[in-house]
């Protein structure tokens, strides 16, 4: 027996059969009443977001917080945050197909499916911020007759094209990975006539024979090569978005790869958070292992350390230029009205994530909770703290002002998060959580 691949899996997982019925039991199973009830209070937290949004379109942008000198607030901020979650997943399940990890196979659908719903959820803010959302598709270089071009110095543009490509690439990574599960469930006698059609339809004439397992694999490990770079770049774009500028704080070179490590780093959290709720709703505790946890914790840990350098880093230079400016910024993020925020930020990014040093800690429910959470809500710190420190305190004096969110940028927020929560739910309703094929090879490679 395989004890490389036995650590991934439960002892109660002994046959591909076994494991086929564990991943498969919530399907059968059909609607569970914790499973309506957290679906209805997501979808209400959703429609209260889809309220505000409406009261945004129909009143315009002031009713946010943003103001002549804040002109970009909880909308970018917002989106920057959304974009890095959904970032991460690809990049996660890609990185680690491409190094052959064995515990891949049982975070990688739930990874993707992050991605999926975070990005196109990210998508709707640049939209609303741009003041006229009903001509958005002003950003597209469509052919017409009033050569209206788009500006392509303009960052809107940049994350056009950035989310549009990364979802549509996404899309694509999430299904093939998905045809050989999606042909196991057309097999399943336990489903219903009807879905049984329906998931024939989607598995496209999967048979599951040599030559096709050869092309899903060359296929899948191609996507794997291209997701990498690319979300790489997707990330270094949204960081670009800053540091392209002129303003003090935002001129930092060091943007782009922060940007990215900050993308895995609240990715991971959340992957981490989605875990633990699938592991006990479902019922997959011998596939989705402490051992996981354990090496998520130690991927989150390592992050935090390169946030913290990232971070001196940022601040060293800011303080070594001399520049009246940045030194101005510097000061007025530490010990002005918003550095309670900083401090936070901190606190939730570097500080709390060195729990991890303690084997304790990280196979701990508890402490795993507490600390991705911190993160998510830290990483949300730094957006805003990248966003509102530079524009409240800029070149001109005369043109300070801060920045107070509002109830409708509050609502946005909560119902962007009811709306992720519902998809969720809905995907692990009627998809497998974890990716049945990838999971039978470990079982089988466990056995020999």
């Amino acid at each position: 027996m395989s004890a490389a691949a036995r650590r991934w899996l439960g002892e109660q997982v002994a046959t591909s059969g076994t494991l086929t019925d564990l991943v498969c039991a919530p399907l059968d199973r059909g609607w569970s009443k914790r499973w309506l009830m957290a679906l209805l209070g997501s979808l209400a937290l959703a429609f209260l977001g889809a309220l505000a949004v409406g009261y945004s379109l129909l009143e315009g942008p002031g009713v946010w917080g943003n103001n002549t000198a804040v002109v970009w607030g909880f909308p970018i901020a917002n989106y920057v945050w959304w974009i890095g979650i959904g970032n991460a997943g690809t990049l996660i399940s890609s990185l680690l197909l491409l190094t052959r990890q064995n515990w891949r196979a049982s975070i990688n659908r739930f990874a993707e499916a992050m991605t999926l719903f975070a990005v196109a959820i990210a998508g709707i803010f640049p939209i609303l911020h741009l003041g006229r959302p009903m001509y958005f598709y002003w950003l597209a270089p469509y052919p017409n007759t009033m050569d209206l071009w788009p500006q392509w110095r303009s960052a809107l543009v940049w994350d056009f094209w950035a989310i549009l490509c990364y979802l549509l690439f996404s899309v694509v990574f999430f299904y093939v990975g998905l045809l050989p599960d999606l042909a196991t469930l057309r097999d399943r006698e336990t489903l219903g006539r009807g879905w049984r059609k329906i998931y024939g339809v989607a598995a496209l004439g999967w048979q599951g024979s040599a030559a096709q397992w050869q092309a899903h694999e060359r296929l899948h490990r191609a996507l794997a090569v291209i997701a990498t770079p690319l979300v790489c770049s997707v990330h270094s774009i949204v960081g670009l978005d800053f540091a392209a500028s002129l303003m003090p704080g935002w001129t930092e070179g060091i943007f782009p790869p922060f940007f990215v490590v900050g993308a895995l780093f609240s990715g991971f959290a959340m992957v981490t958070l989605i875990a633990l709720v699938i592991r006990h709703a479902l019922g997959l505790e011998a596939i989705v292992t402490p051992a996981h946890f354990d090496a998520m914790a130690k991927i989150m840990l390592a992050a935090s350390v390169a946030m913290g350098l990232s971070y001196g880093t940022e601040w060293f230079t800011s303080w070594w230029t001399g520049e009246a400016s940045d030194a101005r910024f510097l000061r007025f993020a530490f010990t002005g009205p918003y550095w309670p925020f900083t401090v936070g930020m901190i606190l939730a990014n570097v500080v709390a994530p060195q729990a991890f040093w303690f084997p304790a800690a990280r196979r701990s429910p508890v402490a795993l909770v507490s600390v991705s959470l911190a993160i998510l809500v830290g990483m949300y710190l730094e957006r805003i703290n990248i966003i509102i420190d530079t524009l409240s305190i800029g070149y001109v004096p005369s043109f300070w002002k801060l920045y107070a969110p509002t109830l409708v940028d509050g609502a946005i927020l909560a119902g962007t998060a009811g709306l992720f929560v519902a998809l969720m739910l809905i995907a692990s309703r009627y998809l497998p959580m974890v990716s049945i094929h990838e999971s039978r090879r470990l079982v089988a490679e466990a056995s020999r």
